[in-house]
């Protein structure tokens, strides 16, 4: 469903204004009529920072900012959080217009949730840590609930990677934790740790969710992404989810890089019916795939469950298996 753009990758470490090791994971927004992209760029001692960059096709002719949005180092009471760098940017818009940002924030404690809001993307106010280590990919949903704003995130809890949301009524405190989908364990494409991929995409039918799962092959790492659907007006419920994953690493720039067979969104834009992704290949460079929204839909609409039989918020029905052994760690993705 998902097709590879023709000029694949279309940012490299030599697009960029700065020496690097690489450039991958952006988070994704449109600005002004333009596409964003705020990029993952790691420096060649292994720290990342975040760098904005603007296309007027979202496609080339990137104007990659000099400086960065957010970097280690500038924040500094009263632990400096984000000592080791700021990684995987996923974007929401607000009214305003205001976009939140929510980044994994990575230090010698560990990888945590962080939070920055900006109307410019070229200035940013900090809200700090709002998830504690070990957590990372988070995303805020761009609507309330009633007077609640959603978060989805991904703990470690118990060696177990599954995806949870919580609830804010400010973009700053957040509570009521709750389980949202399980890693399905076993030999399942996505049984070693699942993640939110790019913020939910609003639909008639629900939140159409695209997340990466990790199945490990002979030690080795696997990332690749699959669909789910939450319900509109309570997203903290799973109403569908595809058995089989929709995007894997097949190309050349996907298979070898810092961090082999890897894909890995943190953000899409949907313009005219089309799902515009950009994606991390091999932790290395900057990708870009797009797929008609109404064939992801199609994908996902014959995974829809009986929800008598999916009690309680979160709950993901019995196709998924208990987990089963861990092995190995993750690479950088």
């Amino acid at each position: 469903m998902f097709q590879r753009h023709e000029s694949n990758p279309i940012l490299t470490i030599r697009d960029l204004p700065m020496p690097a090791d690489s450039v991958f994971n952006p988070g994704v927004a449109e600005v002004d009529g333009e596409t964003l992209l705020l990029l993952r760029v790691e420096d060649r001692r292994g720290f990342s920072s975040l760098y904005a960059a603007r296309s007027e096709n979202g496609v080339d002719g990137w104007r990659i900012e000099p400086k960065p949005l957010l970097a280690p180092g500038q924040m500094r009471w009263p632990h400096d959080y984000e000592e080791y760098g700021c990684e995987d940017a996923r974007i929401t818009p607000l009214p305003g217009p205001e976009w939140v940002i929510c980044y994994t924030a990575y230090s010698r404690f560990g990888p945590a949730v962080a939070m920055a809001r900006t109307r410019d993307f070229r200035s940013v106010e900090r809200v700090g840590v709002i998830l504690p280590p070990n957590n990372k990919d988070a995303v805020v949903l761009p609507e309330r609930v009633g007077d609640l704003w959603v978060l989805l995130h991904r703990p470690v809890t118990g060696g177990q990677e599954h995806i949870w949301h919580a609830i804010s009524e400010d973009l700053v405190h957040w509570s009521r934790p709750g389980m949202l989908m399980e890693e399905r364990g076993g030999p399942w494409w996505d049984g070693l740790r699942v993640g939110v991929g790019a913020m939910p995409i609003p639909t008639p039918e629900g939140w159409l969710l695209i997340y990466h799962g990790v199945k490990e092959v002979a030690t080795h790492p696997i990332y690749r992404l699959g669909l789910a659907l939450l319900r509109r007006s309570e997203p903290r419920h799973v109403i569908a989810r595809c058995d089989e994953w929709v995007f894997g690493p097949e190309a050349p720039y996907e298979l070898e890089g810092d961090a082999p067979n890897v894909v890995f969104t943190c953000g899409a834009l949907v313009r005219d019916g089309v799902v515009w992704m950009y994606y991390g290949a091999a932790d290395t460079r900057v990708c870009l795939a797009t797929a008609e929204l109404s064939d992801l839909l199609d994908a996902v609409r014959p995974c829809m469950r009986d929800e008598a039989a999916t009690p309680g918020l979160g709950s993901t029905g019995p196709s998924q298996g208990r987990k089963g052994g861990k092995q190995g760690g993750a690479p950088a993705a």
